[in-house]
């Protein structure tokens, strides 16, 4: 399927490893321009090389985006590096731990202001930046990366962020859809990324197993029977960052395999 991607100008958040990463690679596969943005220049660079040796025209940009001035300037770097930006999806957040949950008492404000700073104000500030320009232009696709603690407890913190990303999405998408841009929200579980097997190294350790039962244990409430890729969650992603997902706007989407049991509608 075609999804006609060529030539549009892409900006990833977190897009030196994990999901904002696989993001990054389908949309280059797809024949867009990737801005990759993160904020160490080391893992941006080696993602870097690795598209531009497979074809994919990529710049990269420095940025933190709990910072106001950071966050405008990197979308200001794009649009005058290729004159705007048509799809942003931002991927630039710590992901949650697969332990266990965290008592009331463990729970430090500071922790909850830092993660909000970066995964739900940092997003809305990229979003603000790169807005004008799409709404000027009649099209865009804004897609932000949340995750499933927004349907389940077990992460208070992760659970506050990602619910506030989904109400946030809603209210971008509904104001900004009838100007031509569609914004969604994307909610992962547990993703194998490069990360992945020492988390759950760390957390087989603590419990007390192999690392093959823990695995497994992490497996067990998902419908598909295993962890989802952070490739597999690139695939809808790009998707949704196409004309061909103008039927979907404001709403969430779970790419976590399948909560077993449950029936969201």
């Amino acid at each position: 399927m075609d999804l006609h991607l060529r030539g549009r100008i892409a900006l990833v958040s977190g897009a030196s490893r994990g999901i904002g990463a696989a993001v990054a690679a389908a949309l280059g596969e797809e024949g867009a321009r990737v801005a990759l943005l993160a904020r160490g220049a080391s893992g941006l660079d080696e993602m870097a090389g690795r598209l531009r040796a497979s074809g994919v025209d990529v710049t990269t940009v420095i940025a933190d985006t709990a910072d106001d001035v950071a966050a405008r300037a990197a979308v200001e770097q794009v649009e005058a590096t290729w004159g705007g930006v048509d799809i942003l999806v931002n991927a630039a957040a710590t992901p949650a731990s697969p332990g266990s949950a965290t008592a009331l008492a463990e729970l430090r404000p500071q922790d909850l202001h830092a993660e909000v700073e970066t995964k739900v104000l940092g997003y809305l500030r990229l979003a603000q930046a790169v807005a004008p320009h799409m709404t000027a232009r009649g099209w865009g696709r804004i897609v932000n990366i949340s995750g499933l603690a927004a349907r389940q407890a077990g992460s208070p913190f992760g659970s506050i962020r990602n619910v506030a990303v989904a109400a946030m999405t809603k209210s971008l998408a509904d104001e900004l859809g009838p100007r031509g841009v569609n914004v969604t929200v994307v909610h992962p579980g547990l993703t194998v990324t490069e990360r992945t097997p020492s988390l759950i190294a760390e957390v087989a350790y603590l419990a007390g197993v192999d690392y093959e039962e823990e695995e497994r244990r992490l497996s067990t409430g998902i419908s598909i029977g295993r962890m989802v890729t952070a490739a597999e969650v690139a695939d809808v992603v790009t998707f949704l960052a196409s004309p061909l997902s103008v039927s979907i706007n404001g709403d969430a989407i779970a790419v976590g395999g399948g909560a077993l049991g449950a029936i969201y509608y």
